[in-house]
Protein backbone atom coordinates (compact mmCIF):
# COMPACT_ATOMS: atom_id res chain seq x y z
CA UNK A 1 0.00 0.00 0.00
CA UNK A 2 1.04 3.50 -0.70
CA UNK A 3 0.42 6.67 1.19
CA UNK A 4 -1.33 7.92 -2.06
CA UNK A 5 -3.89 5.19 -1.40
CA UNK A 6 -5.52 7.06 1.88
CA UNK A 7 -9.09 8.21 1.30
CA UNK A 8 -11.11 9.47 3.70
CA UNK A 9 -14.20 6.96 3.32
CA UNK A 10 -11.75 4.28 4.33
CA UNK A 11 -9.99 6.19 7.06
CA UNK A 12 -12.94 7.75 8.53
CA UNK A 13 -15.54 5.41 10.26
CA UNK A 14 -18.66 6.65 12.29
CA UNK A 15 -19.65 3.66 14.47
CA UNK A 16 -23.25 3.85 15.64
CA UNK A 17 -25.41 4.03 17.62
CA UNK A 18 -23.29 6.12 20.06
CA UNK A 19 -21.42 8.64 17.84
CA UNK A 20 -17.89 7.59 18.15
CA UNK A 21 -15.85 7.99 15.37
CA UNK A 22 -12.79 5.93 14.57
CA UNK A 23 -9.74 6.74 12.10
CA UNK A 24 -7.52 4.86 11.02
CA UNK A 25 -8.50 2.60 13.61
CA UNK A 26 -8.09 4.47 16.74
CA UNK A 27 -10.84 6.53 18.27
CA UNK A 28 -10.77 10.00 17.38
CA UNK A 29 -12.87 13.60 17.77
CA UNK A 30 -13.38 16.15 15.33
CA UNK A 31 -12.77 19.59 17.13
CA UNK A 32 -13.50 23.33 15.89
CA UNK A 33 -10.02 25.22 14.81
CA UNK A 34 -11.05 28.25 16.35
CA UNK A 35 -11.51 26.78 19.55
CA UNK A 36 -7.87 25.49 18.96
CA UNK A 37 -6.51 28.73 18.39
CA UNK A 38 -8.52 30.17 21.61
CA UNK A 39 -6.88 27.75 23.65
CA UNK A 40 -3.21 28.76 22.35
CA UNK A 41 -4.37 32.48 22.82
CA UNK A 42 -5.20 31.49 26.71
CA UNK A 43 -1.84 29.53 27.24
CA UNK A 44 0.12 31.74 25.50
CA UNK A 45 -1.33 35.04 27.98
CA UNK A 46 -1.54 32.86 31.23
CA UNK A 47 1.66 31.06 30.36
CA UNK A 48 4.08 32.75 28.11
CA UNK A 49 5.49 32.05 24.57
CA UNK A 50 8.03 29.70 25.22
CA UNK A 51 5.71 27.57 27.88
CA UNK A 52 2.40 27.38 25.93
CA UNK A 53 5.14 26.44 22.91
CA UNK A 54 6.34 23.42 24.91
CA UNK A 55 2.74 22.43 26.26
CA UNK A 56 1.60 22.57 22.20
CA UNK A 57 5.21 20.82 20.85
CA UNK A 58 4.44 18.13 23.57
CA UNK A 59 0.81 17.72 22.74
CA UNK A 60 2.01 17.40 19.09
CA UNK A 61 4.88 14.83 19.30
CA UNK A 62 2.57 12.49 21.12
CA UNK A 63 -0.02 12.65 18.74
CA UNK A 64 2.34 12.38 15.82
CA UNK A 65 3.82 9.20 17.51
CA UNK A 66 0.44 7.81 18.17
CA UNK A 67 -0.35 8.27 14.50
CA UNK A 68 3.06 6.68 13.40
CA UNK A 69 2.78 3.50 15.78
CA UNK A 70 -1.29 3.08 14.34
CA UNK A 71 -0.36 3.34 10.69
CA UNK A 72 2.17 0.51 11.10
CA UNK A 73 -0.18 -1.67 13.09
CA UNK A 74 -3.34 -1.30 10.64
CA UNK A 75 -1.78 -1.03 7.37
CA UNK A 76 0.16 -3.05 4.74
CA UNK A 77 2.88 -0.28 3.45
CA UNK A 78 4.88 -1.61 0.41
CA UNK A 79 7.89 0.32 1.99
CA UNK A 80 9.18 2.39 5.30
CA UNK A 81 9.09 5.13 3.11
CA UNK A 82 6.02 4.83 2.43
CA UNK A 83 4.56 4.55 6.20
CA UNK A 84 7.00 7.55 6.35
CA UNK A 85 5.15 9.67 3.56
CA UNK A 86 1.93 8.58 4.69
CA UNK A 87 2.17 11.14 7.94
CA UNK A 88 1.65 14.23 5.39
CA UNK A 89 -1.23 12.55 3.73
CA UNK A 90 -2.54 11.90 7.05
CA UNK A 91 -2.05 15.92 8.06
CA UNK A 92 -4.05 16.65 4.35
CA UNK A 93 -6.94 14.50 5.64
CA UNK A 94 -6.80 15.65 8.92
CA UNK A 95 -7.62 19.59 7.33
CA UNK A 96 -4.56 20.40 9.33
CA UNK A 97 -2.30 21.24 6.30
CA UNK A 98 -2.12 20.26 2.86
CA UNK A 99 1.41 18.58 3.03
CA UNK A 100 4.05 18.18 0.44
CA UNK A 101 7.26 16.06 0.56
CA UNK A 102 10.10 18.25 -0.66
CA UNK A 103 13.42 17.11 -0.94
CA UNK A 104 16.65 17.19 1.11
CA UNK A 105 14.36 16.30 3.81
CA UNK A 106 11.85 19.04 3.53
CA UNK A 107 8.37 19.29 4.17
CA UNK A 108 6.32 22.08 2.42
CA UNK A 109 3.01 22.81 4.21
CA UNK A 110 0.17 24.90 2.86
CA UNK A 111 -2.68 26.33 4.48
CA UNK A 112 -1.72 25.81 8.06
CA UNK A 113 -4.42 25.47 10.29
CA UNK A 114 -2.12 26.54 13.24
CA UNK A 115 -0.78 29.72 11.16
CA UNK A 116 -3.96 30.97 10.30
CA UNK A 117 -5.18 30.33 14.20
CA UNK A 118 -2.35 32.57 15.51
CA UNK A 119 -2.48 35.09 13.33
CA UNK A 120 -6.23 35.85 13.98
CA UNK A 121 -5.91 35.53 17.62
CA UNK A 122 -2.72 37.05 18.18
CA UNK A 123 -1.66 39.18 14.75
CA UNK A 124 1.59 38.40 12.99
CA UNK A 125 4.48 36.67 15.31
CA UNK A 126 8.49 37.42 14.61
CA UNK A 127 9.38 33.64 14.85
CA UNK A 128 7.89 30.59 13.52
CA UNK A 129 4.18 29.43 15.24
CA UNK A 130 3.34 26.20 13.79
CA UNK A 131 3.99 24.28 17.02
CA UNK A 132 1.70 21.51 16.92
CA UNK A 133 2.44 20.68 13.70
CA UNK A 134 6.34 20.87 14.32
CA UNK A 135 5.70 18.60 17.11
CA UNK A 136 3.53 15.86 15.22
CA UNK A 137 5.88 15.43 12.66
CA UNK A 138 8.85 15.18 15.04
CA UNK A 139 7.14 12.72 16.64
CA UNK A 140 5.83 10.64 13.63
CA UNK A 141 9.59 10.29 12.06
CA UNK A 142 11.34 9.41 15.28
CA UNK A 143 9.02 6.37 15.10
CA UNK A 144 9.74 5.58 11.51
CA UNK A 145 13.13 6.16 11.83
CA UNK A 146 13.61 4.27 15.49
CA UNK A 147 16.20 7.61 16.00
CA UNK A 148 15.14 11.18 17.87
CA UNK A 149 14.25 13.49 15.36
CA UNK A 150 13.45 16.68 15.42
CA UNK A 151 11.88 19.46 12.77
CA UNK A 152 12.46 22.55 13.03
CA UNK A 153 10.26 25.10 11.26
CA UNK A 154 11.96 27.73 8.80
CA UNK A 155 9.54 29.63 7.18
CA UNK A 156 6.20 30.11 8.67
CA UNK A 157 2.97 31.89 7.03
CA UNK A 158 2.19 33.64 10.80
CA UNK A 159 5.11 35.07 10.31
CA UNK A 160 4.94 36.63 6.88
CA UNK A 161 6.31 33.81 5.00
CA UNK A 162 3.87 32.28 1.87
CA UNK A 163 4.03 28.61 2.95
CA UNK A 164 5.26 26.88 5.93
CA UNK A 165 8.30 24.59 5.13
CA UNK A 166 10.13 21.84 8.00
CA UNK A 167 13.16 20.48 7.54
CA UNK A 168 13.59 16.96 9.82
CA UNK A 169 16.90 15.64 10.58
CA UNK A 170 18.53 13.54 14.08
CA UNK A 171 19.40 14.77 16.85
CA UNK A 172 23.11 14.18 15.35
CA UNK A 173 22.46 15.44 12.26
CA UNK A 174 21.50 18.94 14.06
CA UNK A 175 24.36 19.31 16.28
CA UNK A 176 24.64 22.36 18.09
CA UNK A 177 22.33 24.31 15.82
CA UNK A 178 19.56 22.72 17.62
CA UNK A 179 19.86 23.46 21.25
CA UNK A 180 17.70 25.80 22.35
CA UNK A 181 14.66 23.87 20.30
CA UNK A 182 15.36 20.64 21.60
CA UNK A 183 14.40 22.46 25.23
CA UNK A 184 10.65 22.48 23.79
CA UNK A 185 10.08 18.90 23.54
CA UNK A 186 10.92 18.02 27.19
CA UNK A 187 9.02 17.42 30.11
CA UNK A 188 11.73 18.55 32.64
CA UNK A 189 11.43 21.87 30.46
CA UNK A 190 8.23 22.81 31.20
CA UNK A 191 8.22 22.07 34.61
CA UNK A 192 11.14 24.62 35.09
CA UNK A 193 9.36 26.93 32.68
CA UNK A 194 6.42 26.85 34.88
CA UNK A 195 8.88 26.67 38.16
CA UNK A 196 10.56 29.71 36.75
CA UNK A 197 6.57 31.60 36.11
CA UNK A 198 5.38 30.65 39.68
CA UNK A 199 8.69 32.20 41.15
CA UNK A 200 8.21 35.22 39.24
CA UNK A 201 4.80 35.95 40.05
CA UNK A 202 5.35 35.09 43.83
CA UNK A 203 8.25 37.28 43.66
CA UNK A 204 6.32 39.96 41.75
CA UNK A 205 3.42 39.80 44.06
CA UNK A 206 5.57 40.35 47.17
CA UNK A 207 6.96 43.23 45.70
CA UNK A 208 3.50 45.29 44.55
CA UNK A 209 2.63 44.58 48.26
CA UNK A 210 5.99 46.22 49.40
CA UNK A 211 5.07 48.71 47.15
CA UNK A 212 1.60 48.94 48.58
CA UNK A 213 2.82 49.26 52.00
CA UNK A 214 4.97 51.80 51.10
CA UNK A 215 2.27 54.26 49.30
CA UNK A 216 -0.45 53.85 52.28
CA UNK A 217 2.78 54.65 54.60
CA UNK A 218 3.18 57.79 52.80
CA UNK A 219 -0.43 58.75 52.30
CA UNK A 220 -2.28 57.14 55.60
CA UNK A 221 -4.93 59.41 55.07
CA UNK A 222 -8.13 58.38 53.70
CA UNK A 223 -6.74 55.33 51.14
CA UNK A 224 -9.30 53.54 49.84
CA UNK A 225 -8.73 50.14 49.28
CA UNK A 226 -8.69 50.61 45.22
CA UNK A 227 -5.76 52.88 45.73
CA UNK A 228 -7.78 55.53 45.26
CA UNK A 229 -7.45 59.05 47.99
CA UNK A 230 -10.32 59.71 48.96
CA UNK A 231 -10.42 61.78 52.04
CA UNK A 232 -13.22 64.23 50.91
CA UNK A 233 -17.22 63.77 51.70
CA UNK A 234 -17.68 64.15 47.76
CA UNK A 235 -14.98 61.28 46.60
CA UNK A 236 -15.90 59.36 49.63
CA UNK A 237 -19.38 59.31 48.11
CA UNK A 238 -18.27 58.95 44.33
CA UNK A 239 -16.37 55.73 45.33
CA UNK A 240 -19.72 54.46 47.38
CA UNK A 241 -21.79 54.67 44.14
CA UNK A 242 -19.56 53.33 42.41
CA UNK A 243 -19.30 50.09 44.02
CA UNK A 244 -22.99 50.02 44.34
CA UNK A 245 -23.35 50.26 40.39
CA UNK A 246 -20.64 47.13 40.09
CA UNK A 247 -22.77 44.86 42.05
CA UNK A 248 -25.27 45.23 38.76
CA UNK A 249 -24.20 44.94 34.88
CA UNK A 250 -26.22 48.02 33.42
CA UNK A 251 -24.37 50.55 31.31
CA UNK A 252 -22.45 53.68 32.96
CA UNK A 253 -21.74 56.90 32.00
CA UNK A 254 -19.17 57.96 33.76
CA UNK A 255 -18.75 62.58 33.89
CA UNK A 256 -16.05 64.94 34.89
CA UNK A 257 -13.66 67.22 34.02
CA UNK A 258 -10.64 66.22 31.91
CA UNK A 259 -8.27 64.66 34.56
CA UNK A 260 -10.65 63.84 37.43
CA UNK A 261 -9.81 60.19 37.34
CA UNK A 262 -12.57 58.82 35.13
CA UNK A 263 -10.84 55.75 33.75
CA UNK A 264 -9.32 54.89 37.28
CA UNK A 265 -13.01 54.62 38.35
CA UNK A 266 -13.91 53.29 35.35
CA UNK A 267 -11.45 50.22 36.66
CA UNK A 268 -12.54 50.15 40.45
CA UNK A 269 -16.83 49.33 39.06
CA UNK A 270 -14.94 46.73 36.97
CA UNK A 271 -12.60 45.35 39.51
CA UNK A 272 -15.41 45.16 42.29
CA UNK A 273 -18.00 43.37 39.82
CA UNK A 274 -18.68 39.98 38.53
CA UNK A 275 -16.35 40.17 35.40
CA UNK A 276 -13.15 41.51 37.15
CA UNK A 277 -11.35 37.97 36.64
CA UNK A 278 -12.02 39.15 32.45
CA UNK A 279 -10.65 41.59 30.32
CA UNK A 280 -10.51 45.42 31.42
CA UNK A 281 -10.13 47.56 27.46
CA UNK A 282 -10.23 50.80 27.63
CA UNK A 283 -10.03 52.67 24.31
CA UNK A 284 -10.04 56.83 23.92
CA UNK A 285 -12.45 57.34 21.34
CA UNK A 286 -10.78 61.08 20.03
CA UNK A 287 -7.39 59.17 19.56
CA UNK A 288 -8.66 56.95 16.85
CA UNK A 289 -9.70 58.77 13.38
CA UNK A 290 -13.18 58.25 12.41
CA UNK A 291 -12.11 55.88 9.13
CA UNK A 292 -10.56 53.20 11.45
CA UNK A 293 -12.40 53.76 14.78
CA UNK A 294 -14.80 51.01 13.32
CA UNK A 295 -12.52 48.70 12.47
CA UNK A 296 -10.86 49.60 16.23
CA UNK A 297 -13.57 48.18 18.13
CA UNK A 298 -15.35 45.68 15.91
CA UNK A 299 -12.51 44.21 13.47
CA UNK A 300 -12.14 43.68 9.74
CA UNK A 301 -12.08 41.10 7.74
CA UNK A 302 -8.82 40.30 5.43
CA UNK A 303 -9.17 41.80 2.11
CA UNK A 304 -11.81 44.85 3.46
CA UNK A 305 -9.84 47.70 2.91
CA UNK A 306 -6.27 48.69 1.90
CA UNK A 307 -3.53 47.15 4.71
CA UNK A 308 -6.04 44.49 6.01
CA UNK A 309 -4.13 42.04 5.22
CA UNK A 310 -5.29 39.50 7.94
CA UNK A 311 -8.44 38.73 9.78
CA UNK A 312 -8.59 41.15 12.77
CA UNK A 313 -10.60 40.79 15.75
CA UNK A 314 -11.74 44.55 17.23
CA UNK A 315 -11.65 45.68 21.28
CA UNK A 316 -15.37 44.47 21.58
CA UNK A 317 -14.27 41.03 21.16
CA UNK A 318 -10.90 41.30 23.07
CA UNK A 319 -13.47 42.77 26.12
CA UNK A 320 -15.51 39.60 25.91
CA UNK A 321 -17.25 38.70 28.77
CA UNK A 322 -15.36 41.49 30.53
CA UNK A 323 -15.30 45.53 30.26
CA UNK A 324 -15.22 47.69 27.74
CA UNK A 325 -14.25 51.53 28.50
CA UNK A 326 -14.81 54.00 26.19
CA UNK A 327 -13.24 57.09 27.15
CA UNK A 328 -13.96 60.31 25.63
CA UNK A 329 -17.59 59.25 24.17
CA UNK A 330 -18.69 62.55 22.98
CA UNK A 331 -16.40 62.94 20.45
CA UNK A 332 -17.77 59.65 18.51
CA UNK A 333 -18.87 60.85 15.07
CA UNK A 334 -22.66 60.40 14.26
CA UNK A 335 -22.18 57.56 11.68
CA UNK A 336 -20.43 55.62 14.83
CA UNK A 337 -22.88 56.19 17.03
CA UNK A 338 -25.86 54.33 15.19
CA UNK A 339 -23.46 51.12 15.23
CA UNK A 340 -22.54 51.64 18.53
CA UNK A 341 -26.64 51.56 19.71
CA UNK A 342 -27.09 48.59 18.07
CA UNK A 343 -24.54 46.71 20.01
CA UNK A 344 -25.78 48.23 22.99
CA UNK A 345 -29.12 46.87 21.80
CA UNK A 346 -28.26 43.67 20.11
CA UNK A 347 -25.21 42.93 22.12
CA UNK A 348 -23.57 41.41 18.77
CA UNK A 349 -20.82 43.17 16.92
CA UNK A 350 -20.26 42.28 12.77
CA UNK A 351 -16.57 42.97 11.68
CA UNK A 352 -15.70 45.79 8.65
CA UNK A 353 -16.10 43.66 5.55
CA UNK A 354 -18.07 40.44 7.09
CA UNK A 355 -21.37 39.96 6.90
CA UNK A 356 -22.67 37.82 9.57
CA UNK A 357 -22.92 39.11 12.97
CA UNK A 358 -20.99 37.73 16.34
CA UNK A 359 -22.34 37.70 20.15
CA UNK A 360 -20.56 39.48 22.53
CA UNK A 361 -21.18 39.60 26.03
CA UNK A 362 -20.00 42.94 27.10
CA UNK A 363 -20.24 45.51 29.97
CA UNK A 364 -19.80 48.98 28.63
CA UNK A 365 -18.53 52.04 30.65
CA UNK A 366 -18.33 55.18 28.75
CA UNK A 367 -16.84 58.32 30.10
CA UNK A 368 -16.78 62.47 28.98
CA UNK A 369 -15.94 65.82 29.59
CA UNK A 370 -18.63 66.87 27.96
CA UNK A 371 -22.12 67.82 29.15
CA UNK A 372 -24.04 65.27 26.87
CA UNK A 373 -27.58 66.43 27.96
CA UNK A 374 -26.29 69.84 26.14
CA UNK A 375 -25.22 67.75 23.22
CA UNK A 376 -28.28 65.92 22.36
CA UNK A 377 -30.38 69.34 22.68
CA UNK A 378 -27.66 70.51 20.33
CA UNK A 379 -28.44 67.35 17.64
CA UNK A 380 -24.60 66.90 17.69
CA UNK A 381 -25.24 63.25 19.74
CA UNK A 382 -28.13 60.81 19.58
CA UNK A 383 -30.75 60.60 22.14
CA UNK A 384 -31.61 56.99 22.26
CA UNK A 385 -27.53 56.39 22.51
CA UNK A 386 -27.56 58.49 25.49
CA UNK A 387 -30.36 56.61 27.04
CA UNK A 388 -28.38 53.48 26.40
CA UNK A 389 -25.07 54.87 27.74
CA UNK A 390 -26.88 56.55 30.92
CA UNK A 391 -28.45 53.75 32.61
CA UNK A 392 -26.94 55.17 35.61
CA UNK A 393 -24.52 57.94 35.72
CA UNK A 394 -21.42 58.78 37.97
CA UNK A 395 -20.13 62.28 38.24
CA UNK A 396 -16.55 62.70 39.38
CA UNK A 397 -15.98 66.28 41.38
CA UNK A 398 -13.21 67.86 40.02
CA UNK A 399 -9.89 68.62 42.55
CA UNK A 400 -11.06 72.08 43.30
CA UNK A 401 -14.52 70.96 45.33
CA UNK A 402 -12.31 68.19 46.91
CA UNK A 403 -9.06 70.03 48.42
CA UNK A 404 -9.16 67.85 51.56
CA UNK A 405 -7.60 65.49 48.67
CA UNK A 406 -5.21 67.54 47.23
CA UNK A 407 -2.10 67.00 49.94
CA UNK A 408 -2.97 63.34 50.49
CA UNK A 409 -2.64 62.84 46.57
CA UNK A 410 0.27 65.08 46.39
CA UNK A 411 2.42 62.99 48.89
CA UNK A 412 1.44 59.41 47.45
CA UNK A 413 2.66 60.72 44.20
CA UNK A 414 5.46 62.07 45.57
CA UNK A 415 6.56 58.67 46.84
CA UNK A 416 6.17 57.08 43.56
CA UNK A 417 7.41 59.51 41.44
CA UNK A 418 10.55 59.41 43.63
CA UNK A 419 10.50 55.46 43.92
CA UNK A 420 10.68 55.19 40.24
CA UNK A 421 13.39 58.14 40.00
CA UNK A 422 15.57 56.80 42.47
CA UNK A 423 15.36 60.42 44.20
CA UNK A 424 14.88 60.76 48.55
CA UNK A 425 12.56 63.48 48.14
CA UNK A 426 10.25 62.67 50.66
CA UNK A 427 8.01 65.32 51.80
CA UNK A 428 7.05 69.06 51.06
CA UNK A 429 7.97 71.57 52.64
CA UNK A 430 5.45 74.01 54.37
CA UNK A 431 5.80 77.13 52.05
CA UNK A 432 5.30 74.36 48.51
CA UNK A 433 2.11 72.39 51.08
CA UNK A 434 0.36 76.10 51.19
CA UNK A 435 1.11 76.79 47.56
CA UNK A 436 -0.74 73.19 46.36
CA UNK A 437 -3.78 74.29 48.28
CA UNK A 438 -3.89 77.91 46.82
CA UNK A 439 -3.97 76.76 43.66
CA UNK A 440 -7.41 75.59 41.56
CA UNK A 441 -6.13 73.04 39.47
CA UNK A 442 -8.25 73.19 36.17
CA UNK A 443 -6.10 69.93 35.15
CA UNK A 444 -7.23 68.08 38.27
CA UNK A 445 -5.59 65.22 39.63
CA UNK A 446 -3.54 64.63 36.27
CA UNK A 447 -2.30 68.48 36.49
CA UNK A 448 -1.60 67.96 40.37
CA UNK A 449 0.45 64.09 39.59
CA UNK A 450 2.68 66.24 36.52
CA UNK A 451 3.30 69.26 38.74
CA UNK A 452 4.60 66.68 41.50
CA UNK A 453 6.92 65.16 38.87
CA UNK A 454 8.23 68.48 37.88
CA UNK A 455 8.89 69.15 41.23
CA UNK A 456 10.82 66.00 42.42
CA UNK A 457 12.98 66.49 39.04
CA UNK A 458 13.99 69.94 40.31
CA UNK A 459 14.28 69.58 44.45
CA UNK A 460 17.79 69.73 45.73
CA UNK A 461 17.07 67.83 49.24
CA UNK A 462 14.55 65.86 50.42
CA UNK A 463 11.58 68.13 50.70
CA UNK A 464 10.23 69.98 47.57
CA UNK A 465 10.42 73.45 48.35
CA UNK A 466 7.49 76.11 46.67
CA UNK A 467 10.45 77.47 44.26
CA UNK A 468 10.23 73.48 42.51
CA UNK A 469 6.79 73.82 41.47
CA UNK A 470 5.86 74.73 37.90
CA UNK A 471 5.81 78.76 37.58
CA UNK A 472 1.49 78.65 37.33
CA UNK A 473 1.30 76.75 41.05
CA UNK A 474 3.75 79.57 42.17
CA UNK A 475 2.26 82.79 41.24
CA UNK A 476 -1.08 81.60 41.92
CA UNK A 477 -3.17 83.25 44.86
CA UNK A 478 -5.32 82.27 47.42
CA UNK A 479 -9.07 82.20 45.90
CA UNK A 480 -11.78 84.28 47.42
CA UNK A 481 -13.74 82.54 50.17
CA UNK A 482 -17.42 83.44 51.10
CA UNK A 483 -15.71 85.72 54.16
CA UNK A 484 -13.53 87.18 51.23
CA UNK A 485 -16.80 88.48 49.82
CA UNK A 486 -17.53 90.69 51.52
CA UNK A 487 -14.25 93.11 51.66
CA UNK A 488 -14.25 96.72 50.62
CA UNK A 489 -12.77 96.08 47.01
CA UNK A 490 -9.42 98.31 48.01
CA UNK A 491 -8.78 95.41 50.67
CA UNK A 492 -9.20 92.60 48.28
CA UNK A 493 -6.53 94.97 45.78
CA UNK A 494 -4.17 95.09 48.95
CA UNK A 495 -4.49 91.18 49.59
CA UNK A 496 -4.20 90.28 46.08
CA UNK A 497 -0.96 92.83 45.48
CA UNK A 498 0.95 91.52 48.35
CA UNK A 499 0.39 87.61 47.69
CA UNK A 500 1.73 88.04 43.94
CA UNK A 501 4.62 89.96 45.70
CA UNK A 502 4.95 87.06 48.02
CA UNK A 503 4.99 84.54 45.40
CA UNK A 504 7.62 86.48 43.47
CA UNK A 505 10.06 86.74 46.79
CA UNK A 506 9.52 90.14 46.90
CA UNK A 507 10.78 91.27 42.93
CA UNK A 508 8.86 94.32 43.04
CA UNK A 509 9.63 94.67 39.04
CA UNK A 510 8.36 91.27 38.14
CA UNK A 511 5.58 91.93 40.53
CA UNK A 512 4.38 95.13 38.39
CA UNK A 513 4.75 93.42 34.97
CA UNK A 514 2.56 90.77 35.93
CA UNK A 515 0.03 93.09 37.70
CA UNK A 516 -0.19 95.48 34.90
CA UNK A 517 1.21 98.48 36.41
CA UNK A 518 4.28 100.50 37.05
CA UNK A 519 6.98 100.19 39.20
CA UNK A 520 6.43 104.06 40.85
CA UNK A 521 2.45 103.07 41.26
CA UNK A 522 3.34 99.39 42.88
CA UNK A 523 5.88 101.31 45.15
CA UNK A 524 3.23 103.76 45.76
CA UNK A 525 1.09 101.21 47.02
CA UNK A 526 3.10 99.27 48.97
CA UNK A 527 4.17 102.50 50.86
CA UNK A 528 0.59 103.05 51.47
CA UNK A 529 0.03 99.48 52.98
CA UNK A 530 2.70 100.34 55.30
CA UNK A 531 1.45 103.09 57.22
Amino acid sequence: MKASDLHPDEMIVFESPGGTIRFGGSRAILMDATALGLLRKELIEDLGVNAARMVLTRFGFAHGWRSAENLRLDFPWDSDAEWERAGGALLTLLGQAVVEIGEEQEAVLRDSYEAEQHLLHLGRSETPVCWILGGFISGYLSVCRNAEVYSRETRCRGKGDAVCTFVSQTRDAWGDALDEEVTFFGRESLDAALSRIAETLKSAEQKLQRHVRTLHGAAPEGVDPSGIVAVSESMKRTLDLARRFARVDSSVLVTGESGVGKERVGRLIHEESERATRPFVAVNCAAVTESLLESELFGHARGSFTGATQDRPGLFEAANRGTIFLDEIGEVPPSMQVKLLRVLQEQEIRRVGENRNRKVDVRVIAATNRDLAQEVAAARFRDDLYYRLRVVELKIPPLRERRPDILPIARRTLAQVSRRMGRAVQAFTPAAADQLLRYSWPGNVRELQNAIEHAVVLADGPRVDAHDLPEELRLSVPRPSSADLALPLAEVERRYILAVLEANGGNRKRTAAQLGIGEATLYRKLNAYAR
